[in-house]
């Protein structure tokens, strides 16, 4: 599998399984001097992680990241306070997989004969023949996106110190479409949003609320926590959630963030309907980036629109568009391009249909892009399918955990993943800068 890194100067590469002992993070072009913890990965993690209500599978797995390379052990030498703080050296991040236990490996065993339509398991059995990591879908499923989220961390850490922030949000959910939010409103939201789940989540209380896991804290120190955690899986008291006094308090829905709390309250029920029918649902989510200066982009084969089309790697995403996107084709010319303007001795655009993007270089307006999200594959109804080893027609009745919807997980994924791109290209640009511009 060689397929399995992205980018030039900032460069992520990872591996692992849904089933396997865990999910690997290897980050090279982390600058020295940042202080990046644990805890502060998690909480993108949290986002993303399945086990948390009625729109994510009920796998628990807890996504508790371990920091094993790229930062001080301690402060240097007297007179230096540069302990925990990353030194330039590769990152390496850890997601141990906590709950994967033998009941649920047992149901992925007895039905991997039979591919899941819609799902990769028939071709990577045709790619890789009986060694295919079947079990949970390996490297397939949408465990890996995990390694997303805790890479998009970093990269938006470092994109924060130089003016780029990259908001993402459910546009769309089951057929519900949600009305525009000035962005500013949106990372409002998404802040208010990002409190609620950590302070009802059990496992942060009791990994880092109450500092079993801290910076500082040796590997093999942290390994008895992570242990407790798995004995401790399905156990954990729930922390009530007042789902209206949250929406009154912040205007966010509890389970979906999308910033239009109306939309999500029928987003939320539309989803729902289609569970209970036994089947699934897609949606759209969007991503917007700010704060990037004009010229970012590199042509011709990494014109940053195309690059952003690498989201597709994301599984379950059936399109990338940038702007107006594929609306463009019932449009004139007059009506799509974006006119520019002088005003004070500043250039400004008339709209943004091209997403912030022409050429492939950055306008330095905002970007936008959306992802189409499909339905999970995984449904409670009959399905046509074969038995893969003896290629026979027969009929698949699902019996592994899953999700109703998608779209509500991934939006974190799009959001770390658009940081990862940007990032990447934002370090070009400067240093392709800095070699004429003195």
């Amino acid at each position: 599998m060689i397929g399995c890194d992205i980018g030039s100067m900032f460069k992520v590469t990872v591996a692992g399984g849904s089933y396997q002992e865990g999910l690997t993070i290897h980050l090279q072009g982390v600058p020295p001097g940042l202080l990046i913890t644990e805890e502060e990965i998690y909480q993108d993690l949290l986002i993303r992680k399945p086990g948390q209500g009625e729109l994510t599978s009920p796998r628990r797995e807890p996504d508790i990241p371990i920091i094993f390379n790229g930062t001080n052990a301690a402060d240097t030498m007297p007179g230096f306070t540069n302990a925990f703080h990353t030194n330039g050296t590769p990152m390496v991040i850890l997601i141990p997989n906590l709950d994967r236990h033998f009941e649920h490996i047992e149901q992925y065993q007895v039905t991997n004969r039979t591919p899941r339509p819609g799902h990769a398991s028939y071709a990577s059995y045709r790619k890789y023949d009986h060694w295919d990591d079947a079990i949970g879908a390996g490297i397939f499923s949408g465990r890996y996106t995990s390694t997303i989220v805790a890479a998009g961390v970093v990269a938006k850490r470092i994109l924060a110190l130089h003016g780029v922030q990259v908001t993402a949000y459910v546009k769309e959910a089951a057929g519900v479409v949600a009305p525009d939010v000035p962005i500013e409103e949106i990372r409002r939201r998404a802040e208010a949003y990002r409190t609620i789940r950590r302070e009802h989540d059990p496992i942060w209380n009791f990994v880092y609320k109450e500092g079993r896991i801290k910076p500082g804290m040796r590997f093999l120190d942290k390994t008895p926590i992570l242990k407790e955690v798995e004995d401790r899986i399905g156990t954990f008291p729930a922390i009530p959630l007042d789902a209206k006094a949250i929406r009154d308090k912040y205007g966010v829905h509890p389970e979906l963030f999308c910033p239009d709390i109306a939309s999500a309250e029928k987003m939320y029920q539309r989803i729902i309907e289609i569970k209970n029918a036994g089947d699934s649902s897609g949606g759209v989510v969007e991503v917007q980036a700010t704060g990037l200066p004009p010229g970012v982009g590199e042509p011709v084969f990494r014109k940053l629109d195309g690059e952003l089309g690498r989201m597709l790697s994301i599984g379950a995403v059936k399109a990338v568009e940038i702007g107006a996107g594929v609306r463009v084709k019932d449009m004139t010319g007059s009506q799509c391009n974006d006119q520019l303007f002088a005003e004070k001795g500043q250039v400004v655009f008339g709209s943004n249909n091209a997403g912030g993007i022409t050429g492939g270089l950055t306008t330095g307006q905002t970007i936008v892009a959306r992802l189409a999200v499909k339905p999970t594959p995984t449904i409670s109804k009959d399905q046509h399918t074969v038995d893969k080893v003896s290629r026979e027609s027969t009929v698949l009745k699902a019996v592994t955990r899953r999700d109703p919807t998608l779209v509500a997980r991934i939006w974190p994924v799009a959001e770390a993943f658009t940081a990862i791109i940007l990032l990447d290209h934002l370090m070009m640009h400067y240093g392709y800068q800095a070699m004429w511009r003195r």
